[in-house]
């Protein structure tokens, strides 16, 4: 398992989350609602084990807000106060204790992570090349 260092835009929130080598990728996420969020095609993201995530700076700081996700239940939205840096999402259908990391906040994966699937890419912009295998919505669980 490997530590990845997070920051946000402004630097008020710092974290680490901790992945095992199969996870260090970045899974694109199309969805309508991400591409609201970041203002571009996709944002990139890990599914991660809650635990995995440790907060140095700012964590208790996070604000949040919450949605319907596709799956009607809520989706909560953790994001840094000041800058309005989203760090990660919470999907209460995938449980209490999984959550989702944005991955390009993390210097380390910017630089060495591939992507290692596309998902929702049914809301894929027409001109975006496929450069992972795409799901139209979730992979099969």
């Amino acid at each position: 398992m490997t530590s990845y260092n997070g920051k946000c835009h402004c630097g008020q929130t710092e974290w680490t989350v901790k992945l095992d080598k199969d996870k260090a990728n970045h899974v694109l996420c199309h969805c309508d609602t991400c591409k609201i969020l970041s203002g571009s095609a996709y944002t990139l993201n890990q599914i991660v084990p809650k635990d995995a995530l440790s907060f140095s700076k700012g964590g208790d700081s996070l604000k949040h807000y919450t949605y319907q996700g596709e799956s009607g239940k809520d989706v909560n939205c953790y994001y840094c106060p000041n800058c309005t840096s989203h760090v990660y999402h919470h999907q209460t259908v995938m449980g209490p204790d999984t959550v989702i990391v944005r991955t390009a906040l993390l210097p380390q994966a910017v630089k060495e992570f591939q992507p290692s699937a596309e998902i929702f890419g049914r809301a894929k912009m027409s001109w975006e090349k496929e450069v992972a295998q795409t799901f139209d919505t979730l992979p099969p669980s």
